[in-house]
């Protein structure tokens, strides 16, 4: 690990920390815009502990309304979105200090993931509790917030200097 990686991992992990303070929904937070952006700038193992970790500040601090054993399906579900998010972008950018291309493909698997598939890896776990209904309402709540955090990490991405992308390519 270089200095520079701990670094900008520890200010994205209290990005997140701050994006988890601002919730729209029980644990459905501002949290994961940090990680995205990690993804982005770190590359996919990097932007993953930074997802995890941002989602475990917010359910920590919203008390795991889910449950603990919830909230680290949760927490696995979005270090797997932050890696997949990463990789899908940097396969379909390759060289380019931008895609646009690789920002929408990735950031609409990231919605997929964070929305609808992390709600069919808690069926087993949510459908007693709350219901059909209780899991399709998350379902809106939850992609349109992933589509929110993605944006605006696309959108802070796309507005670094350029120094600062070349100090990325040097890590």
């Amino acid at each position: 690990m270089k200095t520079k990686e701990i670094v900008l991992t520890a200010l994205f992990i209290a990005l997140s920390f701050i994006g988890a303070s601002v919730k729209v929904m029980g644990s459905i937070a501002f949290d994961s815009m940090p990680g995205f952006l990690g993804a982005l700038l770190l590359g996919p193992t990097y932007g993953a502990f930074i997802g995890m970790t941002g989602h475990l500040l917010t359910a920590m601090l919203s008390g795991f309304p889910l449950s603990f054993p919830v909230h680290m399906i949760i927490m696995i579900d979005m270090g797997l979105t932050m890696a997949v998010f990463s990789l899908v972008y940097q396969k379909i950018a390759k060289k380019d200090d931008f895609s646009l291309k690789g920002v929408i493909v990735a950031g609409i698997l990231g919605v997929i993931m964070n929305g609808p598939i992390s709600l069919i890896m808690l069926i087993p776990f949510l459908l007693p509790a709350i219901g059909f209904a209780g899991m399709i309402a998350f379902l809106p709540v939850l992609s349109g917030i992933a589509a929110l955090n993605i944006i605006l990490a696309c959108f802070v991405y796309k507005l670094l200097p350029y120094r600062i992308e070349k100090v990325r390519k040097k890590i």
